[in-house]
């Protein structure tokens, strides 16, 4: 399936080109940079369906720009570099990487690899709405209704009643709550949680009179709708 837009962020012009040419041949709209600091602005303002970064880059190296891109966006990522150490790739899929390929390698990998991504990412997409009780999230649109009214929530907010509602009639822990919704972006206690389901709360429950979510005692918070 062509015409994604993918970018490449690569300091080895040679490879950056070659790469590019391949995947312009394939259909896809390219673009690229060749130090990560212009990556990574340049991924933060784009409308990117893939990103390819190179690990070894001028001015910030590639693990930093995908942690740092991760706290704004989850554009699929795949790291190519010339490091194949199983620590460099569990880093890179723990960040948030979907895929990790090492040079040399041959195109058709790469290009397969690109397939398998936009694939899963099309069948997500084709299904990224959930629906509780009358509360409905677009994960597409970044969009949450109630009964048709549109709630206004932060990205952090719709971060974390998303992960409430993926994982609906489970009691979940502070603990893992924090882990799975703030990820890299937070060192700190818990209590950041509590506020967080009190914002919720005051957007959802209290504001249609309508109860989602229930606190569990000694243990966290449970989005359920009776």
């Amino acid at each position: 399936m062509a015409g994604e837009k993918i970018l490449i962020i690569e300091d080895e012009i040679k490879i950056a080109r070659f790469v590019q040419l391949e995947l312009q041949h394939e259909g896809y709209e390219v673009e690229q940079c060749q130090d990560g600091r212009t990556g990574l602005n340049t991924a933060l303002k784009g409308n990117h369906d893939l990103i390819i970064i190179d690990v070894m880059l001028p001015s910030i190296n590639g693990m930093e720009v995908l942690r740092r891109l991760r706290q704004t966006s989850q554009v699929p990522v795949i790291m190519l570099t010339a490091k194949d150490g199983v620590t460099d790739k569990v880093m890179a899929l723990d960040i948030g990487a979907e895929d990790y390929v090492t040079k040399p390698f041959a195109i058709e990998e790469l290009l397969a690899r690109i397939r398998v991504i936009f694939k899963h990412k099309n069948h997500v997409a084709q299904s990224e709405i959930i629906t509780v009780g009358k509360l409905k999230m677009d994960m597409n649109r970044h969009v949450v209704t109630y009964h048709d009214n549109v709630i206004d929530l932060t990205k952090k907010e719709f971060d974390l009643l998303k992960y409430l509602m993926i994982n609906k009639n489970i009691v979940l822990s502070r603990d893992n709550i924090l882990e799975n919704v703030w990820k890299y972006d937070y060192i700190g206690d818990t209590n950041i949680v509590d506020v967080y389901i009190r914002y919720l709360r005051s957007k959802i429950d209290d504001k249609f009179n309508d109860k989602f979510i229930y606190t569990i005692r000694g243990v966290g918070y449970q989005l359920k709708y009776e």
